[in-house]
């Protein structure tokens, strides 16, 4: 029974290698090897290079100095750092908040069972991630000291330390995150947040990185000193892969209790918290008197609860909505230092910055495509628009409006905040507002026309039609191509004439080819999302 759950536990991680959920059946023998393969490719060839790289770098001159214990300190809080990001999720989705954990518990299988299935796939998926780091660093220390018996048995227990550690650092993660889960009311909002926090603080250490590397290596010796002297447990942590016997047998038994203690511990509280459902607010009914919205109204607030309720929603089709005010913010502070270095670095094309500058704005609009995938994620409930007293044409304005909206305001702002930030003139300033915002029209409408041409409506997750449809792909290249031509046609033809008139035929092709677009989707549009 234990390996049953165990690969069920492993098919739901890998289901998407399995299972096409854009097409609704099963993948071929051959397209399941294909994915395997490509995972393969990227966890040993990306992740394994990428760290049998830092390996090497740091290897041969921290041994150099005898800080051999400082480069394990380094290498070994890496991989657990990734595989506690490997596992986490995974432990907050399978050991406690998983879907099937009343179906199990309702089945004549021991509890012991369940928690056990549930912690192999944890220590499993983060011994994955860490060994990406671990092999490399073993490797490569190997091959510069060379190999001894107590290294070879050091090394295998320094492995079994850093995974019963990330697999227990995963599972108090995890029930912090399950418990929170439970008691936050938007839980949409709270995922988005946290997911840019990430993005963004893995950016800052992306781009400190080197600079940091450089510093530990140019004074290895005194954080090597340091660490001896202040944090001696780390110090010991260090010397287990240097051979040395004793520490490595120490944190084996310490992590081995450990490991039997979170054992212990989830076999008595496995059925509660699997079974928990959160704080349950009350609320007092009051009686309120409700404005009638209108038809139009009525979808239009239906776009905008669909994209607010789903956070892959918002973050793939949305992102732009943050990054254009702070681009603004940057033009407003930087604008005045920005535009001269340009104009020095492009001597003769000295005008370029307003044009480069609504480059820039505009490919930001093309991170705000909600329209796209609008029809697709109606899916099997299409019926339900297509037979409410809602006319066609009226659904389609109200998901192009959703985008135009969403992405207005935010272009809104940072045009205004460039305006401030920089000293073009006024005409200029003018068509730095109105030509951002028309191509924020058009490119809502582009991609309403595309909702209607390209739909995907047979989906099983909703991350398909939002990540992997053609008609996405199709919105933002389409949106790139034409943000592109726009710059390129100015610098190597259009900058014969002024920036004001050159940005005004384009203000005036796009609300050309809007009022097409608009036409064409209030009669031939809605006639086809009225078939589909």
């Amino acid at each position: 029974m234990l390996k049953t759950l165990v690969k069920k536990q492993l098919f739901e991680v890998f289901k998407g290698y399995f299972y096409d959920a854009k097409k609704n059946k099963m993948r071929s023998k051959l397209a399941i090897a294909g994915w395997f393969v490509f995972f393969v490719l990227i966890v040993v060839g990306l992740l394994g290079g990428m760290f049998l790289a830092l390996s090497m770098s740091l290897c041969a001159p921290m041994t150099e100095v005898g800080m051999d214990c400082l480069y394990f300190l380094i290498m070994g809080t890496i991989s657990i750092f990734l595989g506690a990001f490997g596992s986490v999720y995974n432990c907050y989705t399978a050991l406690y908040l998983s879907k099937d954990n009343d179906l199990l518990l309702a089945l004549p299988i021991p509890v012991r069972t369940i928690v056990a299935s549930r912690l192999l796939n944890v220590y499993l998926m983060g011994t994955m991630y860490l060994l990406t780091v671990m092999i490399p660093m073993e490797l490569v220390y190997m091959i510069v000291t060379g190999v001894t018996v107590s290294k070879l048995i050091c090394g295998l227990l320094l492995f079994f330390v850093i995974s019963f550690f990330v697999l227990a650092l995963s599972c108090v993660l995890g029930l912090a995150v399950a418990k929170i889960s439970l008691k936050l009311k938007h839980k949409s909002f709270a995922t988005v947040f946290i997911t840019i926090v990430f993005i963004a603080l893995y950016y800052v250490v992306y781009f400190k990185a080197g600079d940091i590397i450089r510093d530990i290596l140019a004074n290895a010796e005194s954080y090597g000193e340091r660490i001896k002297g202040a944090a001696y447990v780390l110090y010991l942590f260090g010397k287990i892969g240097t051979g040395d016997i004793l520490c490595a047998v120490i944190f084996t038994a310490v992590m081995t209790a450990i490991t039997v203690v979170i054992w212990k511990l989830l076999l008595k509280s496995f059925t509660s918290i699997a079974t928990a459902t959160g704080k349950v607010e009350r609320i007092r009914y009051t009686e309120k008197t409700v404005r009638q919205k209108s038809v139009f109204g009525a979808v239009l607030f239906k776009e905008f609860a669909r994209f607010t309720a789903s956070p892959n929603y918002m973050l793939n089709c949305g992102l732009g909505i943050l990054l254009l005010p702070a681009l603004g913010v940057y033009m407003l502070l930087q604008g005045h230092v920005l535009l001269p270095q340009l104009k020095e670095a492009i001597s003769d094309r000295p005008d370029c910055g307003i044009i480069l500058l609504c480059t820039a704005l505009c490919l930001m609009t093309a991170m705000i495509d909600t329209a796209a995938p609008s029809v697709s994620l109606e899916g099997k409930d299409l019926w339900i628009l297509q037979s409410l007293p809602v006319k066609p044409a009226a659904v389609l304005r109200a998901k192009a409006m959703t985008q135009i909206l969403l992405a207005g305001v935010p272009m809104l702002i940072a045009c205004i905040l460039s305006m401030i930030g920089t000293d073009f003139t006024i005409s200029e300033k003018i068509l730095l507002l109105v030509m951002p915002l028309m191509y924020v029209v058009f490119s809502a409408l582009v991609n309403t026309v595309i909702a209607i041409k390209f739909p995907l409506l047979s989906w099983t997750n909703e991350t398909e039609p939002i990540k992997h449809s053609g008609g996405v792909f199709i919105s933002i290249m389409g949106s790139w191509i034409i943000v592109t031509l726009f710059a390129l046609i100015y610098m190597f033809f259009g900058y014969e004439q002024s920036t004001t008139i050159y940005m005004l035929y384009w203000v005036v092709a796009l609300l050309v080819l809007s009022l097409i677009m608009t036409a064409w989707l209030e009669k031939r549009g809605a006639a086809i999302f009225a078939e589909l």
